[in-house]
């Protein structure tokens, strides 16, 4: 066992600090604040070659694996921009099609998502599917050379910047099971007769979330990915770096929050001393510390996992995630409360974060269905859903 990075890896995390650095918060929040993306910071990234460290070398890309990519992601939230399309342009879309893609495929996109060029969103979630992936709806009928597709998907992150989405679809039903046969297809977002349908949520991020209205949109056939009525075993591939790189976005921001927390406690003097002096301060932001780093090392164990093809990386993804939700909600209420009523400022750089850190609870997976895989896998209980 080994729990020092690799000098490479530590390279890694301080270039992109560094980048991040230059940008922080108040670039974040601005962006978000006026309805802007962040260009800059992504593009940046993106010509550095940080955002497809994890795309096989002959496309481009790093060759390296999900524990880079968390390694950036990490960095940039604790910088204060956690950006949300790194965990599903190339942690799932392009960790889907290096696997499952035709070479034709891997070609077309691969080396556009290793300089971060292409934006691709993941798009799975139904109005009434939720959870449970079986019952996805938007339907996709096979037509000569082209898919038909036709349904509702929402909750689907930049779609107002990916070019493209990795749609999940219905391409057929399983007779003894009665459950869905998914297919995943990659659909121009400019495609006639797809409407885009903005979804006002209170989270300050640059990152908007859309419905989708799919009425007959046209495929070319040459956009499956793998095997029709394959797209499940495709699509949990992919789930399992979607869960690992929010986990480090989660932790990233509990850094992030501890960092500004400690500052201002030790800076801030009441009665004549730091209030960073009081057990009333100082031991809640300790805990809080502890539960951060406890998150990270489940995290560095499921993406050593994921990269080396260990059959323990589902449960250790699932339970990364559960734990850095937890561990950076309870950072960021923390520093709030550090700050006293400076911690709603909005220059204070923290109650800014609540909605997007307090989503971690419930997405990509809710904490509910990671306690029910952990009950039914880990603890090998009777199956509760």
């Amino acid at each position: 066992m080994d729990f020092v990075e690799t000098e490479e890896q530590q390279m890694l995390r301080r270039a992109v600090a560094a980048v991040a650095a230059k940008y922080g918060h108040e670039y974040y929040l601005a962006k978000a604040r006026a309805g802007e993306k962040a260009t800059e910071l992504w593009d940046e990234l993106g010509r550095a070659g940080y955002l497809g460290v994890n795309v096989p070398e002959r496309f481009g890309g790093g060759g390296m694996g999900i524990s880079e990519l968390a390694i950036v992601t990490e960095e940039l939230a604790a910088a204060g921009c956690p950006l949300l399309l790194i965990v599903v342009s190339p942690a799932i879309c392009a960790t889907i099609i290096a696997r499952f893609g035709t070479p034709e495929q891997q070609q077309r996109w691969l080396p556009r998502f290793a300089t971060a060029e292409l934006k691709m969103a993941f798009a799975i979630t139904e109005p009434d599917a939720g959870s449970n992936s079986h019952n996805v709806a938007v339907t996709a009928t096979r037509d000569g050379d082209v898919y038909r597709l036709n349904g509702t998907k929402y909750y689907i992150s930049g779609c107002d910047e990916a070019e493209a989405a990795l749609v999940v679809t219905r391409t057929g039903t399983d007779e003894a099971t009665g459950r869905g046969k998914l297919s995943l297809l990659v659909v121009d977002l400019d495609s006639p007769g797809l409407d885009k349908q903005l979804i006002p949520v209170e989270i300050v991020a640059p990152e908007k979330q859309f419905t989708l209205f799919f009425d007959n949109v046209e495929v070319p056939a040459d956009r499956l990915i793998g095997a029709e009525g394959d797209g499940l075993h495709q699509v949990f591939f992919g789930l399992n770096p979607e869960r690992i790189i929010g986990a480090a976005t989660a932790t990233g921001v509990g850094r992030y929050a501890l960092d500004k927390a400690a500052a201002y406690a030790r800076e801030r003097a009441v009665w004549g001393t730091p209030i960073g002096r009081h057990q009333g301060i100082a031991h809640p932001l300790a805990k809080a510390k502890i539960e951060v780093e406890l998150a990270r090392l489940m995290g560095q164990k499921a993406a050593w996992a994921y990269d080396h093809d260990d059959p323990s990386a589902g449960e250790a993804a699932n339970m990364a995630k559960y734990a850095g939700a937890e561990a950076a909600l309870s950072a960021l209420d923390q520093a709030i409360q550090t700050h006293g009523g400076n911690g709603l400022a909005s220059e204070y750089g923290l109650a800014t974060l609540w909605g997007a850190t307090r989503l971690m609870r419930t997405a990509p997976v809710s904490r509910e269905m990671i306690l029910n895989f952990v009950a039914q896998h880990s603890l090998q209980l009777p199956k509760s859903y």
